[in-house]
């Protein structure tokens, strides 16, 4: 699961003890607000206790129910805002495995319908080869933590049976960069490419890439994925930031379908991939 910092403890706490405080205030039971709010007393009274996290558009309801002063509201929605992110670092991951990992994203992607991934600067897990992975997944900068490459590559291999479950829906958006970049040696992406090729054919995976050649009216920061409507992870090179506020999951949504507006997707995309397959069997020395 994933690991949360001690500052993210606090932000949700703080939150409750401040939903708490104003409540009271106002001189409202929890089952009143309840009835105000269209919740159940039962989550009013787990939110207030930090036992349930409640997200943006929660907290605004209760805000609206208790009148809240908009000054107020502001800050506590900043708040919930703040308690509502949570970051988990990579070294983290290596010191209980990076297998768990593995298992958490099976995890999410098991429970999820539809899955996006934007990938400016490498493939994502669910379609790589296993010599791919095990390059992608190997120390490589001063500073990281030891790690079982073996064993989270079989994790990783493990999990791309979710691709075969046609009850579901695989989005995967790359940059051309993120094809070309030279990870492993010339075979080894040669045949990556193809592989992705091959991925794309399956009815439940979409897959595009924009080309380098491409005018596009934004710049590709970060890889997101996106679960259904429900939360958003942000890769950084330290780290994972997972975003839950609806706001957040819905602007990344919009970038997505932004830079898939741009993409080469179906028979050009599997085109695409066999041409650049070929430059890299030229390229082996």
């Amino acid at each position: 699961m994933p690991i949360h910092s001690d500052n993210r403890a606090d932000d949700r706490q703080h939150l409750a003890e401040a939903l708490r405080g104003l409540r009271r205030a106002s001189g409202l039971s929890g089952e009143r607000l309840a009835l105000r709010c269209n919740m159940s007393q039962t989550k009013i009274s787990r939110i207030e206790t930090g036992r349930a996290l409640p997200t943006v558009i929660d907290v605004e309801r209760i805000l609206t129910a208790l009148s809240v002063p908009e000054v107020v509201a502001t800050e506590i929605i900043a708040l919930a805002r703040q308690a509502n992110v949570e970051y988990a670092s990579w070294r983290a991951y290596a010191r209980v495995g990076l297998h768990r990992k593995q298992a958490e994203l099976q995890a999410l992607e098991s429970q999820s319908r539809e899955v996006r991934h934007f990938l400016p600067a490498v493939p994502t897990g669910l379609l790589h080869i296993e010599e791919y992975a095990t390059e992608t997944l190997s120390v490589s900068v001063a500073g990281s933590a030891k790690r079982d490459v073996a064993r989270a590559v079989r994790a990783r291999m493990d999990r791309q049976a979710v691709l075969d479950d046609t009850s579901r829906s695989f989005w995967f958006l790359m940059t051309e960069q993120a094809v070309r970049w030279r990870r492993a040696n010339a075979e080894v992406m040669a045949a990556q490419c193809r592989h992705m090729a091959e991925v794309s054919r399956k009815t439940q995976v979409h897959l595009g890439i924009v080309p380098q050649s491409v005018q596009v009216p934004a710049i590709p920061m970060n890889i997101f994925v996106i679960y259904d409507r429900r939360m958003v992870t942000v890769e950084l090179f330290s780290g994972e930031v997972v975003l839950r506020d609806p706001q957040e999951v819905q602007y990344h949504h919009n970038l997505f379908d932004l830079f898939w507006s741009h993409a080469v997707t179906g028979e050009p995309l599997v085109d695409f991939l066999e041409d650049v397959a070929s430059d890299f069997m030229r390229q082996r020395d």
